[in-house]
């Protein structure tokens, strides 16, 4: 039973709430209750958990000896020993078997979608993660194509606005987890080589920029002329209060307790996070659908 916890925490099951991302096209283009749409989307998400399972896996296994360095890293299950890199391979093998079974039934523009997503991750792993602002860069490519697959397996466009919002959370989310890891290692010659390009002042100011980009490529898209005729009301502007407290309270649990380093932990174990996130989903559903 201990084995079968260190192979999902390998697979990193709660990393997989990322994946909820591909919901977005659904949500806002007013087909959640769509049940074609609906079973698309779960299968899109399904999609990118597995490929994010498989990029998780391959990306352990290259950084194992830079993880051993790390005050919390050291501890996943091949850097800690746990799991063999022999069975990470296994595991690969499975993974990469059973997203294939998914795709089956998937369209050819979404195969593409998911197979970018892992090449792209598979050549950070072995290399693009140690270009300085290009490793940010490519995190957050990875958010735009669980966004682009989830409007491609249902067929819809999303708003530029929408779009751009994404890339900026992706973003911001990064360069915060960037922050976290910057700070995490007290003698520089063990941290990992991008690191070393990076300083705190230029982090401060990258996660500055892409804060304000989220609020105010967010609030462009719920004022603008196209949103308030789509959805037939122009009160999803007050949604902005969530977003803009969504992200300062981000901010605050990285800079004054040192956490974002992995989003999905600090998402899952936040209270007023939590909170504000249901809110601010059923303030939408109720905007949109209500």
């Amino acid at each position: 039973m201990d084995k079968l916890g260190q192979y999902l925490r390998l697979i990193r099951i709660k990393s997989w709430i990322k994946n909820l991302f591909v919901f977005v096209p659904l949500v806002f283009s007013k087909n959640l209750f769509e049940p074609a749409s609906l079973t698309g989307s779960i299968m899109a998400f399904l999609a990118f958990s597995l490929a994010s399972a498989l990029v998780y896996v391959i990306n352990d296994y290259f950084d194992v000896e830079y993880d051993r360095l790390h005050p919390v890293k050291k501890h996943r299950p091949i850097a800690s020993g746990k799991v063999s890199g022999k069975e990470a391979i296994t595991i690969a093998i499975v993974l990469a078997l059973l997203l294939t079974v998914i795709l089956y039934g998937t369209g050819a523009q979404f195969k593409y979608i998911i197979a970018a997503y892992i090449v792209i991750n598979f050549f950070y792993s072995l290399y693009l993660k140690n270009l300085v602002i290009l490793d940010v860069m490519i995190i957050a490519f990875g958010f735009l194509l669980r966004v682009a697959g989830g409007a491609v397996v249902i067929n819809v466009e999303l708003s530029g606005w929408l779009i751009l919002a994404t890339i900026f959370i992706a973003l911001f989310m990064a360069v915060i987890k960037r922050s976290v890891e910057y700070a995490s290692y007290e003698d520089n010659a063990k941290k990992r080589k991008v690191l070393l390009d990076y300083s705190s002042e230029l982090l401060n100011i990258i996660t500055a920029v892409s804060a304000g980009g989220i609020i105010i490529s967010y609030s462009l898209y719920s004022i603008s002329e196209h949103t308030v005729q789509e959805f037939g009301t122009g009160n999803l502007v007050y949604t902005i209060l969530f977003v803009i407290y969504g992200v300062l309270r981000y901010l605050y649990l990285a800079i004054k307790q040192k956490r974002g380093e992995d989003a999905a932990e600090l998402v899952l174990s936040d209270i007023p996070t939590i909170l504000n996130a249901i809110l601010y989903i059923l303030s939408v559903l109720l905007i949109i659908y209500g």
